[in-house]
């Protein structure tokens, strides 16, 4: 298989896993905080749509070479009363066609590009490769995935290996 379907195969599959972690919520239940952490499902949501954009930004070249602290979203990891779990879903599943459509259509995972700096960047200019940024995205991905799972697993006891499970017995 080649490395791009490889890459969207396992980005497709962390999605899938973290999406079941916020099926069959309730407005509620995407609100909810259910650990010490300010961490909700929704706001999760968010996230995952917003970083995937975010770097995105990076790959094709319209990212903003600084960002400050002002610029930051204070809101960016949580779900504002304007926002809806379906609203969210949308957002989310139109990040995702567009990082996939970005990875099918690069050129060269090979190519450098440099990524905004940061209050918290080193001094330097970072530059990583496209292919490093994919994988960054993916890491992200399984990293709040497992967030979710313990966030959902607390709220309601939904467990996502079990709806794994579910999936691959269905050939899902």
């Amino acid at each position: 298989m080649p490395e791009r379907d490889d890459l969207l195969a396992l980005v497709t599959d962390q999605r899938t896993n973290f999406l079941y972690t916020v099926a069959g919520l309730d407005e509620a239940g995407a609100r909810a905080r259910t650990t010490v952490s300010e961490l909700t499902l929704g706001g999760l949501l968010k996230h995952l749509g917003d970083m995937q954009r975010g770097w995105l930004d990076v790959v094709e070249g319209t990212a903003p070479a600084e960002v400050g602290w002002a610029d930051l979203d204070p809101d960016g990891n949580r779900m504002t009363d304007a926002e809806t779990l379906p609203g969210l879903l949308e957002a989310f599943h139109a990040a995702a066609a567009a990082f996939d459509r970005t990875v099918r259509e690069e050129a060269d995972l090979d190519r450098e590009v440099t990524l905004p700096a940061y209050p918290w960047s080193p001094p330097e200019p970072v530059v990583w490769t496209v292919r490093r940024v994919l994988w960054h995205v993916f890491r992200e991905i399984a990293h709040h995935s497992g967030h979710a799972d313990i966030i959902r697993e607390a709220l309601d006891g939904a467990s996502t290996t079990a709806k794994m499970a579910e999936a691959a017995s269905e050939g899902r």
